[in-house]
């Protein structure tokens, strides 16, 4: 129903005062008159009573449209979040040939002895295969040693965590290995990196825990390309230098002093050896240990761990390159290891060379230091405190004690314990720069 200037009429009804025609009085200007009962309609033909009925409705429509708004981000995250995890998941490689022939060879492997410690084998591939590894060399057919290779026990508590190089040079018993081809090797005593030449990963497990007495958990390879893209995640890593290197073989040319490296610079830094000190293996390992407590604080200082936005990156430059055993080939996996250990104080970041000395029959190889290497073996099997020192003496010794606490007295007849061997090395706090 309309008034005569075909307004709407009020839906409320005329009040009991109002002409019953439905207009306004005479002389009216189109404002309600005192008297005359509620205000008539305004120019947009809504009246007050409902203006006011009108106001829950869009107050409603209006927690609807938040509601649906706050959906559609939600999702989107989760989809975002959801990709993100795909793409780092299948980013991963996962090495089930050595997960086969270590099953095949489970008899003879040593028992884990510590509960809820981990032994993990990182292996740094030196395959000149594959896109960004073919500048360091030629490939041939595939073939590839293991340029790096560190054993890093975490302990039960996840209060501490142990990094023991193991010399390229070193001279082990090899046991028979698959090679790629399905044929096997023979047993036999060589220099280290071989084992991973001839059988991969599983035929380096099997050397480590053969000459060391620990179980080994877990293993992950990465080559040249994810040790580049990983410093890069992390906008470099500084380190000092007390002489230029000019190394045409690394594909490195640094200047003296405090520095920091990006991923091409820090692969030559880690892998230079013939330009730099004495150009022995000893020293290249130094500087890998050194590098990479550098690299640990790094993460730790800038908060790579808790924010995604710096930890997605790394995460991507980590699992392009990374080939892992089962157990610890998903996103998952990962992120529950690191989650574990990422509370450890970069003063308990260990990181130490296994106790060794030029081969007697062969000064450009290693052999073992005992009674010290099997201290330290022993320490790692059982999850007991290694402490570390540096060398002063610039050795290739560990400062010795020849016991430790869970060992017998010595024969002087005191009977108290002597103190617990104290090994060469360095922790990720030192860093690189003093």
């Amino acid at each position: 129903m309309t008034d005569s200037a075909g307004t709407p009429a009020d839906p409320d009804g005329p009040a009991a005062d109002e002409p019953p025609t439905g207009t306004r009085g005479p002389g009216s200007t189109g404002e309600a008159d005192t008297g005359e009962g509620p205000a008539k309609a305004d120019a947009a033909g809504t009246n007050a009573a409902g203006t006011d009925a009108e106001t829950p409705n869009r107050k409603h429509h209006l927690l609807r449209w938040i509601a649906l708004g706050t959906a559609v981000v939600v999702l989107a995250a989760g989809a975002v979040g959801w990709w993100f995890y795909r793409k780092f998941d299948a980013n991963i490689t996962t090495d089930i040939t050595a997960a086969s022939e270590l099953e095949a060879y489970e008899k003879e492997r040593p028992k884990a002895l510590a509960r809820d410690a981990k032994n993990i084998l990182l292996l740094g591939s030196d395959t000149r295969s594959g896109e960004g590894n073919s500048k360091y060399g030629r490939d041939d057919g595939g073939s590839q040693r293991s340029d790096t290779t560190i054993l890093l026990h975490i302990s039960g508590n996840r209060k501490s965590a142990t990094a023991m190089s193991i010399p390229r040079d070193l001279m082990v018993s090899i046991p028979s290995c698959r090679k790629p081809d399905r044929t096997r090797t023979k047993a036999q005593f060589a220099q280290f990196n071989w084992a991973f030449e001839f059988g991969g990963a599983a035929c380096t497990i099997r050397t480590v825990e053969r000459f060391t007495g620990v179980r080994i958990d877990h293993h992950m390879v990465v080559d040249f390309s994810g040790f580049k893209g990983m410093v890069d995640a992390v906008h470099g890593v500084e380190i000092c230098l007390k002489e230029p290197i000019d190394d045409p073989d690394a594909h490195l040319k640094l200047r003296a002093g405090k520095q920091t490296l990006r991923g091409e610079q820090a692969l030559g830094f880690v892998r230079a050896r013939k330009s730099i000190g004495n150009g022995s293996d000893t020293e290249r390992m130094e500087r890998q240990q050194q590098f990479l407590g550098a690299l640990v604080k790094k993460v730790q200082s800038n908060g790579v761990l808790l924010n995604p936005t710096r930890l997605f990156p790394v995460l991507d430059a980590a699992t392009k390159s990374l080939t892992t055993d089962p157990g610890l080939s998903s996103l998952k996996d990962l992120y529950e290891l690191t989650r574990s250990i990422r509370s450890i104080p970069t003063e308990k970041v260990q990181f130490l060379t296994v106790p060794r000395q030029p081969y007697s029959a062969d000064p450009n190889r290693d052999e073992l230091v005992e009674p010290d290497a099997a201290q330290l073996f022993k320490r790692l099997r059982e999850d007991m405190p290694v402490t570390v020192a540096p060398d002063k003496d610039n050795g290739e010794r560990p400062s010795r004690k020849k016991t430790s606490p869970d060992e017998k007295p010595d024969d002087s007849g005191s009977a108290t314990p002597t103190p617990s061997p104290i090994f060469s090395g360095t922790t990720a706090a030192e860093g690189t720069c003093e």
